[in-house]
């Protein structure tokens, strides 16, 4: 027993070392946003879902758009809820800054994506795996990525029913392009969430999302429901 409860410590301190690698990678100048982000699942019935997301990205703290995007999927969840597969599409609309002006142009997204997700839970902890491939027409060009996203879930205090209201959340993910150059971004993420009832919970953090010479810091606030 002793044996056990000591290697899920040694793993949960190298996965947590995993996960914060990307902020020791490379010192850059960073810039802080914030970030809100709603996102919901609708059970159809006891395999299919209905995804559905809005995120509203700032430059600053609110009215400096940076980017918005809505993301809608259905997905079919099987072994015990484990697993789910997804179809999905995406529309983005970026405001992107031109150099070191104040002027920014509008960049127009449609996205199609595949993901695969699986989760395993541990005693005191719970791990979730999403693969995602996304086929990206922006405006004429079109572009193809990979994303592996790698997240992690501790709760702070389990009640006799096995149930916690405040949590620990973090992941790291990382997107490949499909040609040069191939790294594309990496984001690592940690916060607080709350658990309001069995089908909505919500989270706030800080999340360092850094490029090949640049990086920037957002605060995140996140809101999931499930009906």
């Amino acid at each position: 027993m002793v044996n056990y409860i000591l290697n899920i410590k040694v793993n949960l301190v190298a996965l947590t070392m995993v996960l914060m690698l990307p902020i020791y990678a490379q010192s850059q100048d960073s810039n802080f946003g914030n970030w809100l982000i709603y996102i919901g699942n609708k059970k159809l019935n006891n395999n299919w879902n209905l995804h559905h997301e809005v995120q509203y990205r700032n430059y600053n703290a609110i009215g400096d758009l940076e980017q918005l995007l809505l993301r809608t999927g259905l997905g079919y969840t099987f072994n015990n809820s484990k697993n789910n597969l997804l179809l999905g599409y995406g529309y983005i609309l970026s405001e992107n800054y031109l150099g070191n002006t104040d002027e920014k142009i509008s960049v127009n997204e449609h996205r199609i994506f595949q993901q695969f997700i699986t989760k395993q839970n541990f005693n005191k902890f719970s791990l979730q795996h999403r693969y995602r491939f996304e086929q990206r027409f922006v405006e004429s060009d079109f572009k193809m990525r990979w994303r592996y996203f790698l997240g992690l879930n501790v709760p702070f205090c389990v009640s006799e029913d096995q149930t916690s209201k405040l949590y620990f959340s973090a992941y790291n993910e990382i997107f490949l392009n499909t040609k040069s150059s191939v790294f594309d971004r990496n984001r690592f993420y940690g916060g607080i969430g709350y658990n309001i009832n069995k089908n909505i919970r919500v989270e706030a953090g800080y999340m360092n999302q850094f490029f090949e010479t640049s990086s920037r810091d957002q605060f995140n606030i996140l809101t999931f429901v499930n009906f």
